[in-house]
């Protein structure tokens, strides 16, 4: 049950360090106040939290220099009148909610006499400040991107998308943890039942603790043994405005630089930002190289292995024989040597990763040359194998979004089994398979494949924005993620009634 907060300052210090008992980084100071100095306050905090020992400058240094030219009998009743003169300042009723506020990064205010606590701001817990995002880079555009502050990505969406419309939802997860969560959204664009639907989900599970929005991802996907990931991650404030702007839902969770943009399909994957700031020509010919690449990245080493184990008469003879002469002398099957490439190539990218700085990079690119090399000299695998798995490996890296390019990662082993085993049948099945899995998968509703699907539902509008992103002047509909009657976000002066919804 709750402890109230009473206006006896001892019985409330008692309580209040009962919590934080063995916390030798929680600072605590009683402090006498008052003009003839004879009450007291007492003031909790996190020790890197506050802005200085001394005080003078902050918050808190500028409220106990007031309290000191006042007489007794008026301190409790200043602080309750005026405790909202600073900014963000919130009482609590309970010793809970007191100690809660604490923890994110604040100080907590208890005067005697007085039966609340009062939470006064201050710089906050240390964390990084803007910051060039390193995984999505762009030919044009902003460069900043999303820090681990909850406020301060909060605030980046704030600057770009400047509208009293755009709501701002908040709430916890994680029971040890208290993380804070926020639903970022504009009211009059959003399904409401989208956003219902996300605020449950956020509510089906308990856990310990929820330390980056990727653990909020996986505990509220319907399906969860998908390889394709039903939540469009992204670091840049830009992408999360504009995707709020269609009439998605951002979520951002505090401690984490990736957001989570709800609903999403397959075709939003493949885009990117600056897909709408350059030139529609240039935009839809690297967007269909993703689309070629995604599919490449997941069917290459399989189609290799159907046609040279069991279609080589769709080969040219020329081609044939050079094939067969650049196989000579290696000793493994096919399938094995492309196996033994792709898992090298595996372990060559997550040694990259893992490796610091210029470190990994180096790795990539020298192990990549040297393993290769070495493995073709010594009649390991052949040098068509190279060439197939070095291009499935740029096709994986052309597609925009990681955990996207990731599913091609995993189906690319499926695929080299079964076109290994059965050929090109193995190819169609799996490829079929896929189509099926893809047809039924949903996100809060909204078809995956969409706008391949459902196109109609928004007047074959979207089919604007796929495969071609046709000029901006065409692309006067916000997507089907919209409600009804809030569709139109483009018009030119002049223009008649007939450019209305439904027109």
């Amino acid at each position: 049950m709750p402890i109230q907060i009473t206006p006896d300052l001892q019985e409330n210090i008692t309580n209040f360090e009962e919590l934080f008992s063995d916390s030798e980084d929680i600072k605590k100071r009683k402090i006498k106040v008052g003009k003839n100095l004879e009450s007291e306050c007492y003031i909790a905090y996190i020790e890197v939290a506050i802005s200085n020992v001394d005080w003078k400058d902050s918050a808190v240094g500028k409220l106990l220099e007031k309290l000191r030219t006042l007489p007794e009998s008026q301190l409790a009743g200043y602080v309750r009148d005026n405790y909202y003169d600073i900014s963000d300042a919130k009482p609590f009723e309970t010793i809970e909610d007191a100690a809660q506020a604490m923890l994110t990064g604040d100080a907590i205010f208890f005067l005697d006499g007085y039966n609340k606590a009062i939470k006064i701001p201050d710089k906050g817990y240390p964390g990084r400040g803007v910051y060039e995002t390193e995984s999505e880079k762009v030919i044009r555009g902003s460069n900043e991107g999303f820090s681990e502050s909850i406020k301060l990505n909060t605030a980046l969406i704030r600057k770009r998308l400047r509208s009293p419309h755009v709501k701002v939802r908040e709430t916890f997860v994680g029971r040890r943890t208290n993380t804070n969560v926020d639903l970022v959204y504009i009211k009059d664009l959003i399904h409401p039942e989208i956003l219902e639907q996300i605020e449950k989900r956020l509510q089906e599970f308990e856990i310990d603790g929820a330390l980056d929005s990727g653990i909020i991802e996986q505990l509220t996907e319907r399906r969860k043994y998908s390889p394709f990931p039903q939540f469009q991650t992204t670091q840049r404030p830009d992408r999360a405005a504009m995707a709020i702007l269609e009439g998605r839902i951002v979520l951002l969770s505090d401690n984490s630089p990736v957001a989570l943009i709800l609903p999403t399909t397959y075709n939003t994957f493949i885009q990117t930002s600056d897909d709408y700031y350059s030139r529609w020509e240039i935009a839809s010919f690297t967007r269909v190289l993703r689309y070629v690449a995604s599919f490449l990245a997941m069917v290459l080493p399989g189609l290799y292995l159907a046609v040279t184990n069991f279609h080589t008469q769709i080969l040219p003879t020329d081609l044939l024989l050079s094939l067969a002469a650049a196989r000579q002398g290696v000793p493994f099957p096919a399938m094995v040597e492309v196996l033994i490439m792709e898992v090298a190539f595996e372990l060559l990218r997550e040694a990259g990763v893992r490796l610091p700085g210029a470190n990994g990079n180096t790795i990539g690119i020298v192990g990549g040359l040297i393993i290769g090399q070495a493995a073709v000299d010594a009649n390991i695998v052949s040098p068509i194998v190279v060439i197939v798995v070095a291009l499935t490996a740029l096709c994986s890296f052309a597609v925009p979004n990681e955990e996207f390019a990731t599913a091609f990662r995993i189906l690319k082993f499926i695929f080299i089994f079964l076109c290994g085993s059965l050929g090109f049948f193995g190819f169609l099945v799996g490829l079929l398979t896929v189509l099926i899995h893809l047809s039924h998968l949903e996100s809060f509703g909204i078809p995956y494949l969409a706008p391949f699907v459902g196109a109609d539902l928004n007047g074959y509008q979207d089919e604007r924005d796929t495969f071609l992103r046709l000029p901006l002047d065409f692309l006067k509909k916000r997507p089907v993620y919209t409600r009804q009657g809030a569709r139109t976000r483009l018009k030119f002066g002049g223009e008649e009634t007939r450019n209305r919804e439904g027109k």
